[in-house]
């Protein structure tokens, strides 16, 4: 209930976050790592709040208003706890504790729903990546925004190891062979000419869950989110294992129906 009246990226944000909607009033400042400082002056902000990934920026931040700086990724560690308890943050920083409890409440109550409606899923264990091109992927693991909520929705990360948090996508395709009971999940686009070679990829068809047909394509999801991309990602895995394999707005490659 507590709109910023300024953030970064807000056209980037409303494609790859998606939600919450951020209304047109909202002023956009710019890059992340370069905001327009002239502009936040100008939105006269009560408080500002940042990273700790933005922490270079912080001293000048605070010659415009006080910085509130919540740490959510952290290697090696589930960050959806941490999102929740950033909401009791936020709500004590804002002087509404009440809101907080609230939208805290509100996101464990979904939270429980989406689990109790998952729980038939849980025979397999999941692998959850972005496809970076036609060789290579980002695996997702438990102390990544979505491994933290598959754990919470109680179902099995086939992924073991850490996230690799990185802008590229380091593991080769072939990984996926690790786990071959595993439904696969892809997250978000995949870039056109990653789509064209999976598509002629004798190895990306000869992969057990392609082959299978275990095949499953969300929409983007804001890997670094808070709360809300948490609720967005579990809901939107909800819909599309309800839906079956193949049947999400931009179903990747795959092989026909899901093999029992």
């Amino acid at each position: 209930g507590h709109m910023p009246v300024a953030a970064c990226e807000l056209i980037r944000f409303r494609i790859d976050a998606v939600e919450p909607e951020i209304p047109p009033g909202v002023i956009d400042l710019g890059l992340r790592g370069a905001p327009n400082y002239e502009l936040l002056q100008l939105a006269r902000p009560d408080m500002i709040l940042s990273s700790p990934f933005y922490v270079q920026h912080r001293a000048r931040l605070e010659t415009i208003a006080p910085v509130l700086s919540v740490d959510v990724y952290t290697p090696g560690e589930p960050p959806l706890p941490k999102a929740l308890a950033a909401l009791d943050r936020l709500g004590e920083a804002v002087d509404d504790r009440p809101a907080a409890r609230q939208a805290r409440a509100r996101a464990e109550a979904r939270l429980d729903a989406l689990a109790a409606r998952l729980g038939r899923h849980a025979d397999r264990p999941f692998s959850l990546i972005g496809i970076g091109d036609a060789r290579h992927l980002r695996s997702f693991g438990h102390d990544s925004l979505f491994g933290s909520v598959l754990t919470r929705l109680g179902l099995e990360n086939a992924w073991t190891d850490r996230t690799q948090f990185s802008f590229r996508a380091p593991l080769p395709i072939e990984r996926l062979a690790d786990a071959p009971e595993a439904r696969l999940v892809i997250l978000g686009g995949i870039p056109i000419e990653a789509r064209q070679g999976l598509s002629r990829s004798i190895l990306w068809r000869a992969l057990p869950p392609v082959a299978a047909g275990r095949v499953y394509h969300l929409p983007e999801v804001n890997a670094f989110g808070g709360v809300p991309a948490a609720l967005r990602f579990a809901g939107l895995l909800a819909d599309a294992l309800d839906a079956g394999p193949g049947a999400g707005p931009s179903a990747g490659p795959s092989a026909g129906p899901e093999a029992a």
